[in-house]
């Protein structure tokens, strides 16, 4: 088995597959001002296996497409959604989120928790963008730098993981530069991290390498995101997720 399938069975069985928490899904809704009563068409645009679109459909009067490449981590989020009783509100796309089949100033909203970095925050943010009615909303988490300066050692790691990080207000010029209007940002919690994404990580390490007979792919992949959280752990003060909140200009 590659690493590209060790990787989907480590994480499909987690409830997140980033950081993030239901609190933090809904303090996004109300900084982002949506109407709950109003029929709504929406995006999740890498949703895993559904947290954050289970809880949209919930609180919301919406119509939610939830897209993911993964057939495996949809057909986790469809079993959730029907035991949640959400099922009828939500759609699941098997769909590459630089290839989506909507038209243009289709969507009210599009949401996107820890996702984005798989295209680039950028591209994006700049390809996303027609999808979205004059008014419509973007919201996005974003690997983000808390601050201007940063241990030799993360700096390291995250420019080998993911060049485009950068910090809050770059990335807010971005959105600025491709439209978007910025209407809210925040920084998700330590608990999104760690009680929410980690330790259920680290608490699945043990079947996924007994499941694999402990070889050395399985033992290497649990050996990077061990390396991962440790480096969150020692550095959280300079490094975290933004949830960036937009409307698209008229």
């Amino acid at each position: 088995m590659d690493d590209y399938k060790l990787l989907i069975d480590l994480h499909r069985e987690g409830r997140r597959q980033g950081p993030g928490g239901d609190a933090e899904t809904e303090l996004a809704l109300n900084l982002a001002r949506i109407d709950r009563a109003a029929p709504l068409k929406i995006a999740d645009i890498g949703c895993g296996t559904g947290a954050s679109t289970i809880l949209l459909a919930r609180l919301l009067n919406a119509r939610i497409t939830a897209v993911d490449f993964l057939q495996d981590f949809l057909d986790v989020l469809e079993q959730r959604a029907e035991s949640a009783g959400v099922a009828n509100r939500i759609s699941p796309l098997a769909r590459s989120m630089d290839d989506l089949p909507f038209a243009d100033e289709e969507l009210d909203v599009i949401w996107s928790e820890g996702a984005i970095y798989n295209v680039g925050f950028e591209k994006g943010v700049a390809a996303w963008r027609r999808f979205l009615k004059p008014g419509g909303l973007l919201v996005v988490s974003e690997i983000t730098w808390l601050t201007d300066s940063r241990p030799a050692e993360l700096q390291k790691h995250w420019d080998s993981e993911y060049p485009e990080i950068d910090v809050a207000s770059a990335k807010i010029r971005v959105l600025e530069k491709h439209g978007l209007s910025p209407v809210g940002y925040f920084v998700l919690p330590e608990h999104c991290w760690v009680e929410e994404y980690y330790r259920p990580m680290q608490a699945r390490f043990e079947d996924f390498l007994n499941r694999h007979g402990n070889n050395i792919e399985a033992r290497e992949i649990v050996t990077a995101e061990q390396h991962e959280i440790d480096l969150y752990v020692t550095y959280k003060s300079y490094v975290g997720y933004g949830v960036y909140i937009a409307e698209r200009m008229g």
